[in-house]
């Protein structure tokens, strides 16, 4: 079999694996680990929860966090996008973008970046690495149901 930039020829015909994927991305990105994040949105960067909201509702959220879901994540901040946000502030803005666990956010920020914005990056280990560092985060608070 014939390797194709260090794959056979008959994985390149197959297309590219997540793995793939996810790894190039990571090449381009200087990941911060929670506590260079939380340093990094002290001095001015915008962190961005991309997880649905179901998912924010069950594992919690960090405060002053922006939501913003994938789904609509480029519209958002592209800064030549009609549907972009007020916080999109330009090409040299500094995003974190954060999921769950940090593997989406990864794929997030790299295409973040194709659009221009080359200081956007993702918080490694997600909204889990984040709470784990025990950095703050809200968590939604039980209800009691009495019993009539």
């Amino acid at each position: 079999m014939v390797a194709v930039s260090g794959r056979t020829a008959e994985a390149a015909s197959q297309g590219t694996s997540i793995d793939e994927i996810l790894a190039a991305a990571r090449r381009r990105l200087n990941r911060l680990n929670p506590a260079q994040a939380c340093r990094a949105i002290k001095d001015g960067a915008l962190l961005v929860d991309i997880r649905p909201q179901a998912q924010r509702q069950s594992e919690g959220q960090v405060p002053g966090a922006l939501a913003v879901e994938r789904n609509v994540l480029e519209w958002r901040f592209d800064p030549r996008s009609d549907a972009k946000l007020p916080q999109a502030t330009g090409y040299d803005q500094r995003v974190i973008i954060m999921c769950s666990r940090g593997y989406t956010s990864s794929l997030a920020a790299a295409s973040l970046q194709d659009l221009g914005l080359r200081y956007a990056t993702d918080l490694d280990g997600g909204f889990h690495g984040w709470a784990d560092a025990g950095l703050p985060v809200r968590r939604r608070r039980r209800q009691r149901h009495d019993a009539s």
